[in-house]
C-alpha cells in the first residue's frame, strides 16, 4: 500500500503556493506510505543553453561547489542552484542527457534524481512530515507536483527505492500497486539497454515508459501500452514538462480520486488528501476509469 498524490496549478495564485498545498496532500497520506516520501516538483526553468540535475548524496559533507567546478571545467559553466538536505540542484551549461552521462560516469558514487530543464526530484527514507520539513517543501512553487509515500512490500527501503523515478529528460513515475512480471520484464528491458539502479518495480515500470518513448511513441501511447505488457495492479502518475497524466490499469483495484476546480487539477489515492486544497468543497470530482490515460497538460514555461 502506497499514497499517490498530484497537483496541476491553472492560476498564479496557485503555483506561488504549490509547496504548502503539495506538503499538506503528502501529510495526509503517511498512513499509507510511512517508510519514505518523495516528490517531483516543475519550476525554475533553467536558462536557455543550460539544463537542471537533481543529485543526491549520501555523504552529508558532499562538496556541492567542488562538483560544479568540475563540470564548469568540462562544459564551460555550472553552478549550484540550492541545496535541500541530501539533494542539490545544479545549473549546467550542456544538453541534459550528456551533463548526467557525465555525472553517472566520473561520479558513480552520486544518483542522478531528475535531468531536464524544469524538473526537480526530492525523496527520503521516513515520514511524510519530517520529509516535507527536512526539504523545506512549504518553500516550493511551481507549475505542477507529484508526491509518494511508500510502505514497502517487495524491496528495500532506501532512498533510491523511493519514489517518484525518473523516466526520462523531464519525466517522473510514482505508483501504487505492485507488479507481478517485472523480473522478465526487466531482463528484456536490459537487453534493450535500459539500465536499473535497484529491485523495485516501479523502477521497471519507468524503465518501460523511457524504452517505449525512446523507441518513439507519445506518452499517451506508452501508457497505454502498459495495459497490455505490465501484469499486475497498478495506479500511476507520470509528470511531464508541462503536466502530469493518470492512468489504473483494466481491474483498477487501487483506489484513486481526481478532482478539479477553476484553480486546479488533483489526484490522490484518498479524497482526504484532497480534502485539504482551497475550494475543494465545490469541486468537481469522479473516480478515474480503469485503463484510461487522462492527460492534462499546459504550456511549457
Amino acid at each position: 500500500m502506497c499514497g499517490i498524490v498530484g497537483l496541476f496549478a491553472k492560476s498564479p495564485e496557485l503555483e506561488q503556493r504549490l509547496g504548502v498545498h503539495l506538503a499538506a496532500m503528502l501529510a495526509q497520506m503517511s498512513n499509507r506510505g510511512p517508510d519514505s516520501a518523495g516528490v517531483a516538483v516543475y519550476h525554475d526553468p533553467a536558462p536557455p543553453g543550460s539544463s537542471k540535475l537533481t543529485l543526491y548524496s549520501a555523504d552529508p559533507a558532499q562538496q556541492w561547489g567542488d562538483l560544479c567546478a568540475e563540470l564548469a571545467g568540462t562544459f564551460g559553466a555550472a553552478h549550484e542552484k540550492s541545496v535541500r538536505a541530501s539533494h542539490a540542484v545544479v545549473l549546467v551549461d550542456a544538453d541534459a542527457g550528456e551533463a548526467e552521462s557525465w555525472v553517472r560516469s566520473h561520479h558513480p558514487e552520486l544518483r542522478v534524481m531528475s535531468a531536464g530543464t524544469v524538473i526537480e526530484i526530492y525523496k527520503e527514507v521516513g515520514r511524510p512530515e519530517v520529509f516535507a520539513e527536512q526539504f523545506r517543501l512549504t518553500d516550493l512553487q511551481g507549475t505542477h507536483a507529484l508526491g509518494h509515500t511508500r510502505m514497502a512490500t517487495e524491496s528495500r527501503v532506501t532512498t533510491e527505492g523511493s519514489h517518484p523515478f525518473s523516466t526520462g529528460l523531464d519525466l517522473c513515475l510514482v505508483h501504487n500497486g505492485s507488479l507481478s512480471n517485472h523480473n522478465t520484464l526487466r531482463r528484456k528491458l536490459q537487453r534493450e539497454g535500459i539500465e536499473f539502479q535497484t529491485e523495485n518495480d516501479t523502477e521497471v515500470a519507468a524503465g518501460y515508459l523511457a524504452w517505449r518513448l525512446r523507441e518513439g511513441a507519445s506518452l499517451e501511447q506508452a501508457l497505454e501500452g502498459c495495459l497490455d505488457d505490465l501484469d499486475g495492479f497498478y495506479t500511476f502518475a507520470v509528470g511531464t514538462a508541462d503536466g502530469f497524466a493518470v492512468l489504473r490499469d483494466p481491474i483498477a483495484c487501487k483506489p484513486a480520486v481526481l478532482a478539479e476546480t477553476d484553480d486546479w487539477v488533483a489526484m490522490a489515492s484518498e479524497y482526504h488528501a484532497i480534502a485539504v486544497l482551497p475550494g475543494a468543497d465545490e469541486a468537481r470530482m469522479w473516480e478515474p476509469e480503469p485503463g484510461v490515460v487522462y492527460v492534462w497538460e499546459k504550456a511549457v514555461v
